[in-house]
C-alpha cells in the first residue's frame, strides 16, 4: 500500500483558547477537491484522511456530516481507499480534553456514528500516535491540557488507549471485516554515558506503554508500577488485557529524524538524529508485538539543495525492502502529508503561519521534488511489491468490491436505514 495523508491535526493551546486546525490553515476545506486531484497525480491509492473531528461531531449525538458526506463520496467515486483518521491531537471543545474520564465512552459512540453512516470504510487508525498524544499534552505542557506531570500523562494515555479500544469495537459491530491500521511514533532513547543507561532503559520501556496496552500485552514489571503509581487502577490494567483486539490491527510506525533521542545522565534529551535508523527500530516493535508493519509517517524538509527530501524518501524506502528482505511483513508506506504543512517547526505550539516545506506538494498544490521521487517509485515499484497481503488474516478489500446500497454483504447484514448494521450484529 503506497500511501499519503491530509493532515488533520486539531489540538489547542493558550490553556484552551486557541484551536490549531492543520486543515484549515493548509487551505483543505477550500481546496479538497484539488487536493484529491493531487493524489491521484501521484499514483496513490491510499489515503490517511478524517473528517476533522471538531466541526464533526459538535456534542453528544450531534454531528455535522455535510463535510465528510461530500469528501468521502468524492473518495469513493475516485477508488482512493481511505485509511480513516478519526481523533488526531484534540477533541471539541464541549469534551475539554484527554483528562476526562467520560472521552472513552464519548469517542466509541462517534466511531460506531461513523462506521454507521460509511459502511464502505474498512481501514481505520482511531486514534493518531497515541504515545505522543500523551506525551505532548500531559507530560511536555504543549497541547489540549498542558500538563506537566506523570499522573496527568497516564491519565491521558489511559484514556486515550481506552478510547482507541472502544471504538474499535464498534466500528467491528458495523464492519465485522474492519482493519485497524495503529499509526504510532516509534522512538528509541540512546544512553550518553554509563551514568544514563538507567533513564535510557527507563524510557526504552515507557516508548511502548501505548501499543502495550492497546494490544492486550503484559507491560513491563517497572512499567506496571509506574503505571499504579500514578492513577491506573489494578481494575484499569486488567481492562486492557481482557480487551485484546490485536488480531484486526496492522502495527503501524512512524518515523522522523527526531525519533531516536541522546539521554545524559541528568535526565535531559536532545534529537539524536538517524543512529539506528527505521529497520533497526521497527525490528526492535516488530519482535514485541508480532504484527504486520505499514510505515505510517515520514518527512524531511526540503532544503536549499533541493533533493534533501528526496534522499530521505530513498533512505526510508531503503529500510522498508531490508524489512521485507529479513521476513518482516511489510506491506505500505506512507509519506506524509500530501502538502506542506504550517508550524511544525514549533510542533504546533505556536500559531506563526510558518509553512514547512515537507509535503509532496506546496500549499499552491505545485509537486514538490519529493513528490516527483515518489511518483515515479511508486510506478517502478508497484507491480513489483504486491501489497495485497497474504500475511494479513483479514485481506483488504477493494471499495469497488463493497455492495451499493441495500444490498447484503456476505454475512447476510443489511445495508440500508440507520442502526441496521450495528443492531444486526449485536443480534
Amino acid at each position: 500500500m503506497f500511501a499519503t495523508g491530509i493532515e488533520n491535526s486539531i489540538p489547542t493551546i493558550d490553556h484552551g483558547k486557541t484551536r490549531v486546525d492543520e486543515m484549515e490553515v493548509c487551505g483543505h476545506y477550500e481546496r479538497w477537491r484539488e487536493d484529491f486531484d493531487c493524489v491521484q497525480e501521484i499514483g496513490i491509492n491510499f489515503l490517511r484522511y478524517g473528517p476533522p473531528l471538531h466541526k464533526t461531531w459538535l456534542a453528544p449525538n450531534k454531528f455535522d456530516w455535510e463535510f465528510a458526506d461530500l469528501a468521502f463520496a468524492e473518495l469513493k467515486r475516485r477508488d482512493i481507499t481511505p485509511i480513516v483518521d478519526l481523533c488526531h491531537f484534540g477533541v471539541p471543545d464541549w469534551v475539554g480534553n484527554f483528562q476526562n474520564p467520560d472521552f472513552p465512552r464519548l469517542f466509541a459512540h462517534y466511531c460506531g456514528e461513523f462506521a454507521e453512516r460509511f459502511p464502505w470504510v474498512q481501514l481505520y487508525t482511531p486514534i493518531n500516535e497515541m504515545f505522543i498524544c500523551a506525551v505532548f499534552s500531559a507530560k511536555y505542557g504543549w497541547w489540549n491540557e498542558q500538563k506537566k506531570d506523570d499522573t496527568s500523562f497516564v491519565t491521558a494515555l489511559k484514556h486515550l488507549v481506552k478510547a482507541n479500544i472502544m471504538g474499535m469495537i464498534e466500528i467491528l459491530k458495523r464492519r465485522h471485516d474492519a482493519i485497524f491500521i495503529q499509526s504510532e511514533s516509534s522512538e528509541y532513547y540512546h544512553a550518553d554515558s554509563p551514568g544514563a543507561i538507567g533513564r535510557a532503559e527507563l524510557l526504552n520501556q515507557m516508548r511502548f506503554l501505548s501499543l502495550d496496552l492497546n494490544y492486550g500485552r503484559r507491560v513491563d514489571s517497572g512499567m506496571y508500577q509506574y503505571l499504579l503509581d500514578n492513577g491506573m487502577t489494578r481494575d484499569e490494567y486488567n481492562w486492557f488485557l481482557e480487551h485484546r483486539l490485536k488480531q484486526h490491527c496492522i502495527f503501524g510506525n512512524d518515523y522522523y529524524q527526531l525519533n531516536e533521542h541522546r539521554v545524559f545522565a541528568d535526565g535531559h534529551t536532545v534529537a539524536a538524529g538517524e543512529t539506528f535508523g527505521y529497520a533497526e527500530i521497527t525490528r526492535q516493535y516488530y519482535n514485541r508485538y508480532r504484527l504486520p508493519v505499514m510505515h505510517t509517517e515520514t518527512n524531511l524538509w526540503e532544503g536549499p539543495h533541493g533533493d534533501e527530501a528526496v534522499k530521505w524518501l530513498w533512505k526510508e524506502w531503503a529500510n522498508v525492502l531490508r524489512l521485507r528482505n529479513v521476513g518482516i511483513p511489510t506491506v505500505g508506506f506512507t509519506w506524509y502529508s500530501l502538502t506542506d504543512q504550517v508550524d511544525w517547526d514549533t510542533a504546533l505550539r505556536e500559531k506563526n503561519g510558518n509553512v514547512n516545506p515537507l509535503g509532496l506538494f506546496d500549499l499552491d498544490r505545485k509537486i514538490r521534488n519529493v513528490g516527483r521521487a515518489y511518483k515515479q517509485l511508486i510506478a517502478d515499484w508497484r507491480n513489483v511489491l504486491p501489497a495485497q497481503s497474504v500475511c494479513l488474516v483479514v485481506p483488504i478489500k477493494k471499495i469497488s468490491d463493497y455492495p451499493e446500497e441495500d444490498d447484503d454483504d456476505a454475512a447476510g447484514r443489511h445495508f440500508g436505514g440507520s442502526g441496521t448494521q450495528a443492531k444486526k450484529a449485536e443480534a
